[in-house]
């Protein structure tokens, strides 16, 4: 029986039209920059938020209504949910879905036990895979939700605790595999410390690092080939987390050998956590060339905490387009829901009328995005800027031919510098609101 009998399949019907239950801006086969909207984005539906989300917080019960769900912890319900995600996703027309391990399935009382559920469930998902041809874009495992991770990890104080986690990512990422998962996502929940009274930062980074080389070495014996991710985030559940931000995560991955495998999968709500924009952590990762994948959300900026709210700002979703435009795109990655209805939008419905708002602000930021760059404007004034470094000293010293005695004599000469030029950072803004 369908979850959602009332509800069509989405369809593209323009921007004129008042249909909350049609795409306005979103055209999956309008090309662009030489690829088609699906393509540039590889929107993803993710399965804890959508499917697991209850609507309760610390101060409220549960709100959302989920007739198809029991509400058990059973196998059965499980894999009746996997079953409604898929309709959901069909007809909302995402080519990908993300996971947590502990999402799909129930855990056991054992790690047996857990994985064996696993495995039921996975088969319930490879059949509406097929099915839809819906794709897996990443699995991970949740490895900060129950007590036994109160320490961590991978950089837990208990070893056992780090055995622990080497079997459940072991099993998390052979079902990735199984299911054609494209990546594979660490997000260190619980991957920091409290006070530094008690924490040996050296020996935790270590550890952290053995893991993740520990998971490259299970991949190459398993062959899969994805792409591993790494999510930055400052803060929230510990006081600090060691992937803090994209500069915390690319100086980690470089320091334990990991950038031939690894990239970054970038979140608005983090960035705003971490006291950055998503267009610096998004400019700064792709600069380094570790840009994989993005969560689309975004947070609150009167509230202090990760609210995971959809993306509807036209000038955030055209700044993260200018960057994935700048940067050749995700490649295997993708645009990834990572957001959730608030608690007062409780019936089903609701869950289309939020993925549908945020794919045509993202299709919106998109062409924004393109027609800046097409008309040229701010690139111009941006090769303006830096224009001493085309010819001249700049293009000696970027070439390497300067040391510190040589610019010295460059600048004896001379006398004094060239002018500086305005940084119209007024006049770029107005530029940009031309185009909203």
């Amino acid at each position: 029986m369908a979850a959602f009998p009332d509800i069509e399949k989405i369809q593209y019907e323009g921007p004129d039209s008042k249909n909350p239950l049609a795409f306005r801006w979103y055209d999956e086969n309008k090309v662009i920059e030489g690829k088609t909207m699906k393509d540039h984005f590889r929107f993803s539906v993710v399965y804890w938020h959508t499917f697991r989300g209850d609507g309760s917080d610390p101060f409220g019960s549960p709100t959302l209504q989920r007739p198809w769900d029991d509400g058990t912890e059973s196998v059965e319900n499980a894999c009746q949910r996997a079953r409604v995600a898929f309709e959901f996703m069909e007809k909302l027309g995402c080519p990908y879905y993300a996971f947590h391990d502990r999402d799909v399935a129930p855990e056991g009382a054992t790690l047996a036990e857990s994985h064996a559920n696993l495995d039921a469930v996975v088969q319930v998902l490879k059949e509406e895979q097929e099915r839809t041809g819906i794709k897996l874009l990443w699995g991970t495992a949740n490895m900060f939700s129950n007590p036994r991770f109160m320490h961590g990890a991978s950089t837990s104080c208990n070893a056992d605790v780090f055995a622990y986690s080497a079997a459940q990512v072991k099993k998390a990422m052979e079902v990735t595999h199984e299911l054609g998962g494209e990546n594979y996502v660490f997000w260190g929940g619980r991957e920091g410390y409290q006070t530094l009274y008690n924490t040996d930062i050296k020996r935790e980074m270590d550890h952290m690092g053995m893991f993740m080389n520990m998971a490259v070495d299970h991949a190459n014996k398993i062959g899969f080939t994805g792409t591993f991710l790494i999510e930055p985030k400052p803060k929230e559940p510990t006081k600090h987390q060691y992937d803090s931000d994209v500069a915390a995560c690319v100086n980690f991955l470089r320091a334990y050998g990991l950038t031939d495998r690894f990239k970054l999968n970038v979140e608005t709500n983090h960035a705003t956590l971490a006291g950055h924009t998503m267009m610096h952590e998004l400019d700064y990762a792709g600069a380094q060339g570790m840009l994989g994948s993005i969560d689309a959300n975004t947070g609150d900026l009167m509230l202090g905490w990760d609210t995971d709210q959809f993306l509807t700002d036209n000038y955030i979703a055209t700044q993260i387009m200018l960057m994935l435009l700048k940067y050749g795109g995700l490649a295997q990655g993708g645009v990834n829901f990572d957001a959730k209805v608030r608690r007062e939008s409780f019936e089903p419905v609701d869950l289309f009328h939020a993925h549908i708002g945020s794919i045509d602000c993202f299709a919106r930021g998109l062409e924004i995005a393109a027609a800046i760059r097409a008309d040229g404007e701010l690139q111009s004034f941006v090769d303006s800027r830096y224009s001493s470094w085309d010819g001249g000293v700049g293009a000696e010293i970027e070439s390497g031919n300067h040391c510190f005695e040589s610019l010295e004599a460059y600048m004896l000469e001379k006398g004094e510098i060239s002018d500086n030029q305005s940084g119209r950072q007024e006049m770029l803004e107005n530029l940009i609101n031309r185009y909203m």
